[in-house]
This record gives structure tokens, sequence and C-alpha cells, in this order.
């Protein structure tokens, strides 16, 4: 036993003197939940009773030296994570070496290409999503404005029994990106502004069916481009995708294609953003038979815009559909000058919001089974056809009153095919919602604020007279914020006009917490109900539960 300590110490010394030179920084979260059952609302209570995520990332950095891990720990996970969390270890870690000409990493890391339609991994915590690569990455900067990635590894697909699991394919790729205002000392001084791009992504996953003949090797590839002129600001991206027959697309061979563009002009004042997306046959994992979220390589974002308020945000919310959708978006925002007519003392701004997503046309004529190898219709970008996925018009108002009142105006109308999104086991067809709010805030004392918001959520009958989905909704909530440290809220939704009264059911909760710098702890106790929470296009189911929930979070 002494000589193998004594072997020790010099490693261990090493080690001390090693970081005792850099610099070390993180997070930290916990979150911890007491469920009852609830029949009412369909809250079951697990054998536990108790359920908690946790989990730190700690960075170290010295000179040019990188490193870093993440511990995870599930006993059991909170109720809507994936059920093959479960556990405690190390979910992601990482060594690396950087300079002003490269940039290596060895172990787990997140990249994106471009707008991630050919690549992106990624971590949100609030969904459970996790798609790291586990592998290595090079990035070189050749000269000013050049930058190279190379990535090559596997995909995080779970955490179980304490360790990370991977998906079975292997994921490699490359990207280039020239800023040649940057690169081209004659452009330099030029108004316009110009990023070109392009990616290649190949994953890699053998074959083991034994009914069909499926590719081993399926690549994405395209280019892109951002060019910047004044106010003015152009981008778009396009992807090809070879045949990739999955779960997905039910075993086909067609080729796949993405492509975004974005148009916005912003002054002081007034912002404008025009954004067009076409997707078919899209859907690119590094394992053929997953689905739901796991294993994903690429992200096609979502074309609407990101909604907060609750009923809004968790009735109706959309995912992207990554078999094919064509969509657009409109966003307006304009401030009045202070001291106009419409202004005011203190200013007042208008938002309005377009979005719309519709299925591709899938043209099926000329394609003969017998002889068309799997492939089943034709697609162009940007065709689609009279199927509807998605609208959502909003509008809000922003007005300042006084230097301690201040109010928000907004209205939402949303149609959703429930047939497409699955959101709900009450509706068939188009769910079409309109839904009020009003919010308003005022200042009791220098520390002292309180806020207010009254939803109100309609749904329009079908044209046979019946109530789509689970009838009207109405949400109430007060917060009281006692600067930097205390805020107390309490919110109840209602369902008030559900067509079944035994499901006329009132969902309250209230919620106290106490902040201190980057310390954060937050109690809650109530119910919530079951239903879709979105980020960003990207969904996870979450369970009705009716319990205490006690979170932590930290950064250091």
């Amino acid at each position: 036993m002494n000589l193998k300590y004594l072997l020790l110490a010099p490693f261990l010394l090493g080690a001390s003197f090693l970081f005792s030179q850099g610099s070390i920084s993180g997070n930290a979260e916990s979150t911890f939940q007491y469920l009852n059952e609830d029949l009412v609302i369909g809250a079951n209570q697990p054998p536990s009773k108790g359920l908690i995520n946790s989990y730190m990332n700690v960075f170290y950095t010295n000179r040019n030296f990188k490193a870093g891990m993440r511990l995870e720990s599930y006993l059991p996970r909170i109720q809507g994570y994936p059920n093959r969390f479960d556990g405690t270890g190390i979910g992601m870690r990482y060594v690396g070496y950087a300079n002003d000409f490269v940039d290596v990493t060895l172990g787990s890391f997140y990249e994106q290409f471009g707008s991630g339609l050919a690549l992106r991994t990624y971590e949100d915590r609030a969904l459970g999503y996790d798609n790291l690569l586990d592998g290595a990455r090079v990035i070189v900067k050749p000269r000013k404005g050049v930058v190279l990635k190379g990535v090559y590894g596997y995909q995080r697909l779970s955490f179980q029994s304490g360790r990370m699991v991977h998906g079975d394919g292997i994921v490699r790729g490359v990207d280039g990106e020239i800023h040649l205002n940057e690169t081209f000392d004659k452009l330099s001084n030029s108004k316009l502004d110009i990023v070109l791009g392009a990616s290649f992504v190949s994953k890699y996953q053998r074959d083991d069916n034994s009914t069909l003949i499926l590719p081993e090797n399926v690549g994405a590839y395209g280019g892109r481009f951002q060019l910047m002129y004044k106010d003015f600001t152009l981008d778009g991206e396009y992807i090809q995708k070879e045949q990739d027959p999955s779960n997905d697309n039910n075993n086909i061979y067609n080729y796949g294609h993405a492509s975004v563009f974005n148009l916005s002009y912003t002054k002081k004042g007034i912002g404008i953003l025009f954004s067009a997306k076409s997707v078919d046959n899209m859907s690119y994992r590094s394992d053929r038979t997953k689905d739901l979220q796991d294993v994903f390589i690429n992200y096609l974002p979502a074309l609407n815009k990101t909604h907060t308020y609750n009923l809004v945000a968790t009735l109706y919310p959309y995912a992207t559909q990554p078999v094919g959708e064509v969509a657009y978006q409109m966003d307006f925002l304009y401030t009045f000058k202070r001291k106009s007519k419409i202004g005011g003392k203190y200013g007042t701004t208008i938002g309005a919001n377009f979005s719309t997503t519709y299925q591709p046309k899938m043209d099926i004529s000329g394609i003969n089974p017998a002889d068309s190898n799997g492939i089943t219709y034709t697609s162009k970008p940007f065709v689609m056809s009279d199927s509807l996925y998605w609208q959502d018009i909003n509008f809000n108002i922003t007005k300042k009153f006084s230097k301690k009142f201040s109010a928000i105006l907004s209205y939402y109308n949303i149609k959703i095919n429930n047939d497409v999104a699955k959101i709900s086991n009450d509706a068939q067809g188009i769910i079409n919602a309109h839904i009020g709010v009003v919010e308003v805030l005022y200042k009791i004392a220098s520390k002292h604020a309180i806020r207010a918001e009254i939803q109100g959520l309609f749904v329009k009958p079908q044209s046979n007279g019946d109530i789509n989905d689970k009838g009207d909704w109405f949400t109430a909530l007060v917060e009281y914020t006692v600067s930097p440290h205390y805020f107390f809220s309490f919110m109840n939704q209602y369902n008030y006009g559900n067509p079944d009264a035994a499901k006329r059911v009132n969902y309250p909760i209230i919620t106290c917490g106490y902040i201190k710098e980057a310390t954060r702890f937050t109690v809650s106790y109530g119910r919530q109900r079951a239903g879709l929470f979105c980020v960003g296009g990207v969904c996870r189911f979450v369970p009705a539960n009716n319990g205490l929930t006690l979170s932590f979070t930290q950064s250091f």
C-alpha cells in the first residue's frame, strides 16, 4: 500500500500544480420533485415519490490548454425526461489545445455548421436533449477571415447506469467559411460585407436489414452566404441529402433538401424580418431506426415566433416536421419616438408577426413503382400544397404610461393541424384558437414591483358545431418582486370551457425564489397540466403532475 501511494504522489502533485496555475469555471443545477397522485388531472405518484435531476459542468483553461467535464445524476429522472436517463456518472468530458491557428478537441464537443441544416449538435437541459459528438474536432484558421472545421465521432444517444451511451452510427463532417472583407485587403473598406461557406457531412451505419438494401454511407452537402449592406442583411443556405431510408420516411429512397433564407432591415426604432424555409425528407439521424428526438445530426429551425406567455406557448406549440414543410415568417417592430403624438412621454412600441407552414407539394405523376428504385414522389423547393400545418398571426403594443406604470397588450390567432402536430387526443383537423393577453407592471418603490397577466384562449368551433379540442381557457398570474433577491408568484390556469364538465379543472401553482449573485433557489407547489414543452421547434411531452418542485442553480 505504501508503494502504491508513493508512485501516485508525483501525479497528484503534478495535477495540483497544473490546476493551481489555470482558471476553473462552470455551473450546477439540481431539480427535485415530490409528486402526489391526482386522479382529476391524471397525475400519478411515482413509486419513489421523489425525483431528481442534477448536473455540474466544470471547465478548466490554462493558457492554450483546455479541459472540461459534466457530471450528471438522475435518481430517478424528473417526469418528461427520456426513460433512458438514469444513474450518476460522467455525461460529457473533453481535453483540448487552442491557439490563434488551430483548435483541437478530443472527447465530447458541440458544433454547428452554418445554420445547422447539415450539422448541429447541442444541449438543452429543459428539453432533456443532448446529441453531442464524442470523438475528435479540429478547427484551423490558416489566415484572417478563413475558418476550416473537421469533426468525427459518435453521437450521444442516452445516459444509462451512470454512463453515456452512443448511437449506432458514426458522423464525419468538414466545413469551410471565408469572410471576404477580412481576408482580402481590397474589400476591407467595402460597404458590402460578404461571408461564404460550404459544408459536407456524412454518416456511416452498417446495413443489417435482411429485406432492404440500405445505403451505409449517407452524405449531406451544400453552401451558404451572408450579405450585409448598411442596415440590410441577407443570408441563406441550401443543403442536399442523399438517399436515406429510415423509420421517419417509411424507408423510401427519395433524396432530401433543405433551404433557409432571411432578409432583415434594422435601424434605430424599426426592425423588419422576412424568412423562408423549404424542407423535404430531411430527417437526418446517425441511426436510421430511431425516432422522436434521438440522434439528430442536423437542425431545422422553426420559422415562427418564440412565445413566452403561458397559454400561447404551452397549449398549441408547433414542432418542426423534418419529413417536409414549406414555411414563411414576417416580423415587424416599430418604436414611436418619445413626446410624439402616439409615442407619448415615454415612447410606444408595436410589434406584428405572421408565420405559416404548409406541406410540400409531392408530385407522383410519372412515378412508376416498378422501376422507381424506391423513389415515391418528386418535389421542388418552395413549392407547397394546399395542406396547412400551422399559422400564427399576432401583434402587441407596449406602452409606458409613467415612471412606475407600463403595460403590454397582445393578440394571437393560432391555427394548427392536429393530424400532423398530434398535440391533442381530443381534436381532429385544424384547431383555431384566439388568445388575448394583458400584462401590466407597477413599480411600488425603488426595489418593489408587482406584475400581473390576464390571458384568455378561445377555441373556434368546427364547421359541424363540435368544440375543437378542450374548449376555452383562462390564466391569471400575479408576481411580486423585491429586487434584487426575492420574488413570489401565483398562477392559475382554468379550463372553464371544456365540453366535459368533469374536466373543467383549475391548475393553480405558487412559486417563490431567492437570488444572490450567481445563486438561485426556487420553490413551487401546485398542478401542471399534461402537454408539450417546445423550444425552437423541438418538443418533449410533459405528463400532468401535482406536487412540490425545488430548484437550485449556481454559476462559478
